[in-house]
C-alpha cells in the first residue's frame, strides 16, 4: 500500500514497493527499482525459490547464480526448513548461461568465475541437507537443464522440454554433462550433447531426468504434495539419508554397502530413529524432535 506524506514544501513524496515518485509543480521524476533476479518465500517449511527473470528467458547469469546461491544458503540449518522447491517465472525455466558474459570482452577470469559459481550451485543443491525440488513448466536448455539434473526431485509439465544444445553454438555443454550424465544413461546423454536436439517431458521421465509428468494445472498441486510428504518426515533422518545416498552413488558396491550399514547403524542412535520404531511398535504417529540428537551411543 502506498504511504504519502509532504516534506518540508518540497512536494508529495509517493512511497510503495517499488517505485519512489517525487511530485515537484509540473515535474515528475520516477525511479523504479530493478525485479529481484530470483524470489524466496517460505511457508511451513517449504522453501520457494522462484527465477524471476523471464524477459532474459531465466538465463544463469552470474550475478543470477549468486542469487540463487544465497537463497539456497540463507538458514540452510535451520529446523524450519524441510524441503526447497526452485520454479521459474514465464515460458522458460532457464535458458542457460548468459551468453554475452561469456564473449572475448570478458575476458579468462571472469569465464573463470561464472562456471566455478555455477559448479558451487550445483553441488549445493546436492550436498544441502534438506530435499531439493525442481518445479517445471517450460523450457531447460543447458545449465538450465543442468539445474533440474542436480535437484533430487524434478516434476516437469506435460509442455515441458530439456535440451543441451551448446554444440550448436560453439560452447559444447561439459558441465551440464556432469549432472545430465549421472542423471540418464550414457548414450541418452551423449546424444543430447552431440546434437543439442530436445527431448519432451515423456522421454525425459522414461529417462530418469524427471521424477513425474503432470498437466500443467496439476503441477503446483503434486510438487506441493511431494514436499508436504517430506515435511512430515525427521528432518535429521532425512538429512543424513540425503548425505548417505550421495555418498553411496559416488562408490563401487563394497564401499558402498560398508558405508550404507555404518549408516544405518548411527541412525538407529538418533533419538528420532528411535522414536519411529517405537511409535511403529506402538501403532501410534511419532513424534519428531527434528533435532539431530543421540538416543545411544
Amino acid at each position: 500500500m502506498a504511504v504519502s506524506f509532504l516534506s518540508r514544501g518540497v512536494g508529495l513524496f509517493q512511497l510503495s514497493r517499488r517505485t519512489t515518485t517525487l511530485l515537484s509543480g509540473a515535474r515528475c521524476y520516477s525511479q523504479t527499482e530493478p525485479e529481484p533476479l530470483t524470489v524466496k518465500q517460505q511457508h511451513d517449511g517449504i522453501r520457494r525459490i522462484i527465477l524471476n527473470n523471464p524477459r532474459k528467458r531465466n538465463a544463469l547469469s552470474l550475478s543470477m547464480l549468486e542469487s540463487l546461491r544465497e537463497n539456497i544458503l540463507t538458514d540452510a540449518n535451520s529446523d524450519e526448513l524441510r524441503v526447497i522447491i526452485i520454479s521459474a517465472k514465464g515460458p522458460v525455466f532457464s535458458s542457460g548461461h548468459d551468453l554475452k558474459e561469456l564473449t572475448s570482452a570478458q575476458g579468462r577470469d571472469y569465464h573463470t568465475k561464472v562456471f566455478l559459481t555455477c559448479a558451487e550451485v550445483m553441488t549445493l543443491v546436492q550436498d544441502i541437507p534438506v530435499p531439493v525440488i525442481a518445479m517445471v513448466n517450460g523450457v531447460a536448455t543447458a545449465a538450465g537443464c543442468q539445474l533440474v539434473a542436480s535437484c533430487d526431485i524434478a516434476v516437469a509439465t506435460e509442455k515441458s522440454t530439456f535440451a543441451t544444445p551448446g554444440v550448436n553454438v560453439g560452447l559444447f555443454c561439459s558441465t551440464p554433462a556432469v549432472a545430465i550424465g549421472r542423471a540418464v544413461p550414457r548414450k541418452v546423454a551423449m546424444e543430447m550433447l552431440f546434437t543439442g536436439t530436445p527431448i519432451s517431458a515423456h522421454d525425459a521421465l522414461l529417462h530418469g531426468l524427471v521424477s513425474k509428468v503432470v498437466p500443467e494445472e496439476r503441477l503446483e498441486e503434486e510438487t506441493l504434495s511431494i514436499a508436504k510428504r517430506i515435511c512430515e518426515a525427521s528432518r535429521p533422518v532425512v538429512a543424513l539419508g540425503k548425505a548417505t545416498f550421495q555418498r553411496q552413488m559416488a562408490q563401487g558396491r563394497d564401499a558402498a554397502y560398508a558405508t550404507t550399514s555404518r549408516v544405518m547403524v548411527d541412525n538407529l542412535a538418533l533419538r528420532d530413529g528411535q522414536e519411529g520404531i517405537q511409535a511403529f511398535i506402538e501403532k501410534r504417529k511419532p513424534v519428531w524432535s527434528h533435532k539431530a540428537e543421540k538416543a545411544h551411543d
